[in-house]
């Protein structure tokens, strides 16, 4: 007997009960994006921030690199150099990390940021090129964050709606909107403060002055963002009413 034609063609998902469905919808985006950014909870409810950037580990990996390539360079004035040891320390934090069989996002991420910084370093020969990419990607935040607020989903309500439990349901609640546009845009202007002090030093080649500044305000000055952001973005407390006696 032949298959009816939804059959042949895989049928309905309902056909396959044994089979899960992918959830598509925004809210489940939402919540993959959340779990992605890594943004914790500490016992007491507030936001863990440390953990949130990855830990003491996280921190040296984001730090390491950039902060060990300016120090050799500006003693040795030697690019080949400064750019193996950036790689080189970058590469040892995901080698240890398969080692130690723990997660490889953050680690390999940087890898990669590292070896593209370095290539396009050694391509035109100069040091301060080495955070030329850092600028771009700094940018494209930027970009993407304005437009989750234009489009009424802030980022900051993607981060933080989940693990307080939120959901999505936050964008039903203009006043929680507002809140979240407000938390996003002060990360905004975090990631717009990198470029309005950085810029102007990498246009003055002064490549000391640039790899600080680009160490002191990145993971740390993002954390700092990043809880600053949490406090004005939190829900109004709701007084409970007690029964008369």
């Amino acid at each position: 007997m032949n298959q009816p034609a939804e059959d042949r063609t895989g049928g309905d998902a309902s056909d396959n009960p044994g089979e899960p469905v992918p959830d598509l919808s925004m809210s489940a985006l939402a919540g993959q994006y959340a779990a992605k950014a890594g943004v914790r909870q500490d016992e007491s409810g507030r936001i863990d921030v440390l953990q949130s950037i990855g830990g003491m580990r996280g921190l040296a990996e984001s730090i390491l690199p950039g902060l060990l390539f300016t120090v050799v360079f500006t003693i040795l004035r030697d690019l080949q150099i400064s750019l193996i040891v950036a790689l080189a320390v970058s590469a040892v934090f995901t080698i240890t990390r398969l080692l130690t069989k723990t997660p490889l996002t953050q680690a390999l991420s940087g890898l990669i940021g590292v070896g593209i910084c370095a290539f396009v370093a050694n391509r035109t020969g100069n040091a301060e090129d080495f955070f030329l990419p850092g600028f771009f990607t700094n940018a494209a935040y930027i970009v993407g964050m304005v437009v989750s607020i234009a489009v009424k989903w802030p980022l900051a309500g993607l981060l933080f709606g989940f693990i307080r439990g939120e959901g999505t349901e936050w964008r039903r609640n203009a006043s929680r909107i507002r809140a979240y546009s407000l938390a996003t845009w002060l990360i905004v202007a975090v990631l717009a403060l990198r470029l309005i002090v950085q810029v102007p030093l990498y246009l003055a080649d002064n490549i000391a002055a640039l790899g600080t500044a680009r160490v002191a305000m990145g993971v740390p000055l993002y954390a700092l963002g990043l809880w600053f952001a949490w406090l004005v973005s939190r829900p109004a407390l709701v007084k409970k009413e007690h029964p008369p006696a």
